[in-house]
């Protein structure tokens, strides 16, 4: 893994409390190591893990990606309440699902505009509002 990659990732963790281990690190270089935010399934980065040499599990993917949700380094994109995405840009914003190839990617905020949401239910807040728009070839 190139070092720099590696900075950027162990630069990437420092914004939380997490502890820097050995394979939150390499999953954090895969994740932002080139700079550039990513949308990718627990399946699609044990993957990448693989293939850049890293031994880790499947389970290890999935914890390590909840914690990194759990500190706000990620947010977690759910499309058909079965799959989830994981989102490096945790800031709100709006994404589009292309159904044809199952890919997630941001959608342009500055052309969304909700102007308003119901009422959250007596004794209830509104944590958030995700806004997923499924996209399929005519």
């Amino acid at each position: 893994m190139q070092k720099l990659a590696v900075e950027r990732g162990q630069e990437w963790l420092r914004a939380s409390d997490l502890r820097p281990t050995r394979q939150r690190v390499a999953l954090a270089a895969l994740l932002v190591g080139d700079g550039q935010n990513r949308h990718v399934t627990a399946e699609g980065l044990f993957d990448l893990a693989r293939n850049a040499g890293e031994s880790v599990s499947l389970a290890t993917v999935y914890n390590t990606l909840k914690a990194f949700c759990d500190a706000g380094l990620m947010q977690e994109v759910t499309v058909d309440g079965s799959k989830s995405y994981f989102d490096t840009n945790a800031h709100d914003h709006p994404h589009f699902f292309w159904e044809d190839d199952g890919r997630l990617s941001d959608a342009p905020s500055d052309q969304l505009q909700i102007v308003r949401i119901p009422d959250a239910p007596e004794g209830m807040e509104i944590a958030s509002v995700d806004v997923v728009i499924r996209l399929r070839k005519t």
